[in-house]
């Protein structure tokens, strides 16, 4: 039992660890690369508790008794971990594009180009969509700041510069910002657009974040709008 649950941790570390890199260096496809991961994640929750019942009950030697107890740690870290991360996102809507208005999204234009061979279409997807949203995200709206439009694109950049996106384009007497940030794991790229907006009490700010590929998101969306406004209107006030 004790050799299981080393072997059976070392097969779901390298399923879970390997498989996104793999995919992310562009050696594996993504269907591949996407079945890997719970595979992994399954090989190596029984990993954990192979281990715990040989840690607790079994007498192995103390250089067997190290292994099993690297076993158990790194089954955590590559079983219990990824499903702790994901249950929050299980619950959110499955659509892939979030914005602060549903009624007149941002429209994006130099990042058009960059998207030509993305499964996901820039076009915004209707009512349906936006009521999906509503329901997931009901406190996902618009920020009115004190600040004019192009200060605000100003501040914006500096936001998303520090929140590691890559610029694409900036226009502060446009009102907009075009960027992109890549997720960690996978590496998967989303695109992002801020407008500015000026209004009689300041600059209104609207944000859409749309991903490339995938039919949910597992919130990450609108996660990284809410992070967005948040530090954006911390840096405007």
């Amino acid at each position: 039992m004790a050799g299981w649950a080393v072997w059976l941790a070392v097969s779901g570390a390298v399923l879970v660890v390997v498989g996104p890199v793999l995919h992310r260096v562009g050696v594996l496809p993504l269907g591949p690369a996407l079945l890997a991961v719970p595979l992994g994640i399954l090989l190596s929750l029984v990993a954990l508790l192979l281990a715990v019942i040989v840690l607790v009950g079994g007498r192995p030697t103390p250089a067997g008794r190290g292994l099993v107890l690297g076993a158990a740690v790194a089954s955590a870290l590559t079983g219990l971990l990824p499903v702790i991360l994901a249950l929050p996102g299980l619950r959110a809507p499955a659509i892939h594009d979030i914005t602060t208005d549903t009624s007149t999204p941002p429209q994006f234009d130099a990042i058009v180009a960059l998207r030509v061979d993305a499964p996901n279409s820039l076009e915004y997807g209707g009512a349906d969509i936006a009521t999906m949203q509503r329901e997931g995200y009901p406190d996902l709206e618009t920020l009115v700041v004190g600040l004019p439009p192009e200060q605000l694109v100003e501040r914006a950049r500096e936001v998303a510069t520090d929140m590691g996106w890559e610029i694409v384009a900036d226009d502060g007497p446009a009102g907009r910002l075009e960027a992109s940030d890549t997720t960690f794991w996978f590496g998967f790229t989303d695109d992002i657009v801020v407008r500015a907006r000026a209004v009689t009490s300041g600059t209104e700010v609207d944000v859409r974040s749309v991903s490339r590929v995938g039919m949910g998101d597992l919130g990450a969306n609108a996660r990284r709008i809410q992070t967005f406004l948040e530090r954006l209107a911390a840096a405007s006030s």
